[in-house]
């Protein structure tokens, strides 16, 4: 069944952004950066704080400001985070709790250049 079917080696390592590109451990493409940036919050006001923040230090960084806002608090847990805002990049969380300025947000996510 199609189910079930073994993928292949490249099939595993292939990128899931339909850049065909085969990237290792998250990746080391700047275009992926949905997938590496996270903000994790209800959707208060201090969690699109920090997530307009991220993105305007994405813009400062050249990198695309595209970020992914996590709401489910099953997911939030998963991380490991019990006070939001947080932030998460390459899966690991780098602040929480915290509204971080747009300053403090640059020096986080200058490890995706």
């Amino acid at each position: 069944m199609a189910l079930f079917k073994k993928k292949t080696k490249q099939e595993k390592e292939s990128c899931g952004c339909g850049c065909n590109a085969v990237h290792v451990d998250g990746g080391e493409n700047a275009e992926n950066t949905a997938e590496r940036v996270k903000v994790l919050g209800s959707g208060c006001a201090k969690c699109n704080q920090l997530e307009a923040a991220v993105k305007e230090a994405m813009i400062e960084l050249g990198l695309d400001p595209t970020v992914e806002h996590v709401t489910d608090f099953t997911q939030i847990a998963a991380y490991g985070v019990m006070t939001t805002p947080a932030l998460v990049i390459d899966s690991k969380v780098v602040s929480a709790g915290k509204v971080l300025k747009k300053d403090e947000a640059v020096k986080f996510l200058q490890k995706l250049l």
